[in-house]
């Protein structure tokens, strides 16, 4: 059952000098929650394996009030060449205005070569429910209670 999505937010975009004549973030397919994020790169940068670099994308960004950007890995990307995203999901706040910029991990056995325009990224745009603490003096009991780290199955 498909039901209609709400109307899009628009999101604000400011294209820096390195990024122009790379396209802005688009949807792949109707059903895609992520929208590819490009590499906006002067020269290819080889990430050898277990080394990390953080990847400019040429953008900033104004995000629709109670809305971040989170910033995840391509599934691509990670199964045929390890290449993941260390802090995953990034989060880009509604309230900053700086460059979107992607760090990259090598986490495969071979150098890996970013190279100007590559899809290295994806960036999902999400509503924020903001949380309120109330300290209290105990917690509702549960059949989980406080079972952890595998608590509820083998897998």
């Amino acid at each position: 059952m498909t039901g209609a999505l709400p109307p899009p937010a628009e999101v604000a975009v400011l294209r820096l000098p390195h990024a122009e004549g790379l396209p802005l973030p688009s949807y792949a397919t109707p059903g895609a929650a992520g929208m590819d994020l490009l590499a906006a790169v002067a020269e290819p940068v080889t990430i050898r394996p277990g080394e990390r670099a953080l990847i400019p994308t040429g953008l900033r960004v104004a995000l629709p009030p109670g809305h971040e950007l989170q910033i995840r890995p391509r599934s691509g990307l990670a199964l045929r060449h390890g290449i993941v995203l260390p802090n995953s999901p990034g989060t880009v706040d509604e309230d900053y205005r700086g460059e979107v910029q992607v760090i990259v991990l090598n986490a495969g056995a071979a150098p890996f070569t970013i190279e100007r325009g590559m899809r290295i990224a994806q960036a999902v745009l999400a509503p924020v429910v903001r949380a309120v603490w109330r300290e209290v003096a105990a917690l509702p009991d549960t059949a989980r209670g406080a079972g952890g780290f595998g608590s509820t199955g083998t897998g």
